[in-house]
């Protein structure tokens, strides 16, 4: 895709987003609108998978460590044509496969069931130490919060990552500088956090979370390096696309009312991001 094609699709994540998560009157916004472009570039741009056959043996794998963002990734799975755009709207609903964190048995192209925040990169290890035990030709992806990086399991699962010399994976670290008590310095500074990566012995690239080329040239590059695992440390905006959830960490776990939506979708729609 040109980079035309890649806004439109994430445009429309965007979209599906905001109704979702207004139809279900409750959800994560922010963090799921920051997101929206990396998930673009990766299920339409670079991972090799195919909505008909979800579970194909040399698919790429992603986890979405920071799960309830799963709205960003129930609309991507949709886009690509996974199951159906009009299931959206029954996220968190009584009875939908589509709940407030991605469950890998109901949900097709869902590799990895998450929402405990700090262990999606532990899952993501096991999964590429399997491919290399494989010689499969898989690669893995994760994505990881910038508050969930306080956890204390990311940095085992960072320094057992580097241990195995996992070069077929990769991490996305959604730097929004924004988590529910507030901004990350204010509740627990991760800075200099490509220091610790790098110290953790991790090669460290640095993004715009919202530059399409600058994500697929880090993908890219990930690829071409070899014994050691990549984080992609992604400079993002919590609820980007939306004037009125940008950098506002009130918007992390709070759903738009019927106003709210109209006025989203209207900035959406219309193009003003």
């Amino acid at each position: 895709m040109n980079t035309s094609e890649l806004k439109n699709v994430a445009n429309n994540i965007r979209v599906n987003i905001i109704k979702a998560v207004s139809s279900a009157r409750s959800g994560h916004p922010g963090g799921s609108l920051s997101i929206a472009d990396i998930l673009a570039v990766l299920y339409f741009e670079k991972m090799n998978i195919d909505p008909k056959d979800p579970k194909k043996a040399d698919r790429d794998r992603l986890v979405l460590s920071k799960g309830h963002s799963a709205p960003a990734l129930y609309a991507t799975l949709a886009e690509r044509g996974f199951f159906p755009e009009e299931e959206l709207i029954t996220l968190r609903k009584y009875g939908s496969k589509l709940q407030g964190h991605p469950d890998m048995k109901k949900v097709p192209g869902v590799d990895m069931s998450t929402g405990s925040l700090g262990q999606g990169l532990s899952a993501a290890n096991g999964m590429a130490l399997a491919g290399k035990l494989d010689n499969s030709s898989y690669r893995v992806y994760v994505v990881l919060g910038d508050g969930e990086v306080q956890e204390g399991q990311i940095w085992e699962a960072a320094m057992s990552a580097a241990h195995y010399k996992l070069d077929n994976l990769t991490a996305f670290l959604d730097l929004n500088g924004l988590q529910i008590d507030g901004s990350n310095e204010e509740v627990m500074s991760i800075n200099p956090i490509d220091e610790k990566f790098k110290a953790f012995g991790w090669n460290v690239l640095i993004a715009d979370g919202h530059c399409f080329e600058e994500i697929a040239n880090s993908i890219d590059e990930a690829i071409a390096t070899k014994g050691k695992p990549t984080i992609v440390i992604c400079n993002t905006e919590k609820g980007k696309g939306v004037s009125f959830m940008e950098n506002n960490c009130a918007w992390h776990g709070t759903a738009p009312n019927e106003e709210e939506t109209k006025k989203a979708l209207a900035e959406l729609e219309g193009g003003e991001n």
